[in-house]
């Protein structure tokens, strides 16, 4: 098992966002989570990563207990994360931005080989290696944010509502590299989503959240053909 999540509860001062979940996610799994606005979603990852501590529970990544570690050394244990709305450094070149997602590791990473992957995987960035980031597009920018996360050679890539914002064709074309990356490097991924049809279509498995809590979980295939899921959380007639 690579990630066990296990009576993870999760609160804003007296504000409850998620209560007592536990999920697992396999070496080479796409996983994802889907919900509504609010569900707790975000709050997840943020845990997961160690932006947001626990209020009880054990987070455990290559059989290893990380619930203690701070957020850069879980980053160097091999998890990494595409924040919500991308969150690149405006300023700073998309070379510049690559580069950040190195800190602490450039002896341990062959950069060319890496930089030259990610330049075939987003040719857009390699035309605008030298730009800020802020006069990319905003589906520019979410492909900065993915390549700033993979540049590492992560074990575990946590992806944050990726859709949001973007386009529907830009939509599918982040959902195809996330397949991709999955299919052809085996990179575990674990999705959060409000865009559910998107997500389940990709993954392997799913948990649905509702207030904090899984009230549904199993095969995505299974998940988008059930009548309930169908009405509730994809919108759509039994």
């Amino acid at each position: 098992m690579l990630l066990e999540v296990k009576n993870m509860h999760i609160a804003y001062g007296d504000i409850r966002a998620v209560s007592g979940i536990d999920f697992s996610i396999e070496q080479g799994e796409l996983v994802s989570i889907i919900g509504a606005n609010g569900a707790g979603k975000t709050s997840i990852l943020n845990s997961i990563m160690g932006i947001v501590p626990l209020k009880n529970g054990k987070i455990v990544f290559e059989n290893e207990d990380i619930t203690s570690l701070a957020a850069h050394q879980r980053a160097r244990a091999g998890i990494r994360m595409v924040p919500e709305r991308a969150r690149v450094f405006p300023r700073l070149t998309v070379y510049e931005n690559l580069m950040t997602g190195v800190y602490g590791l450039r002896k341990t990473i062959n950069l060319d080989v890496q930089i030259a992957w990610l330049y075939d995987l987003f040719p857009i960035l390699r035309e605008r290696n030298d730009q800020p980031a802020e006069t990319l597009s905003g589906g520019e920018q979410q492909q900065l944010a993915i390549a700033r996360a993979l540049i590492s050679n992560p074990s575990l890539l946590l992806v944050d509502e990726v859709s949001m914002g973007l386009m529907p064709k830009l939509v599918d074309q982040v959902f195809d590299v996330l397949k991709q990356l999955n299919d052809q490097r085996g990179l575990t991924i674990l999705i959060v989503e409000q865009n559910a049809i998107a997500s389940l279509e990709i993954s392997h498995r799913a948990y649905v959240l509702e207030t904090g809590a899984i009230v549904h979980q199993g095969m995505a295939s299974a998940l988008l053909e059930d009548p309930k899921i169908k009405e509730v959380y994809l919108g759509t007639g039994a």
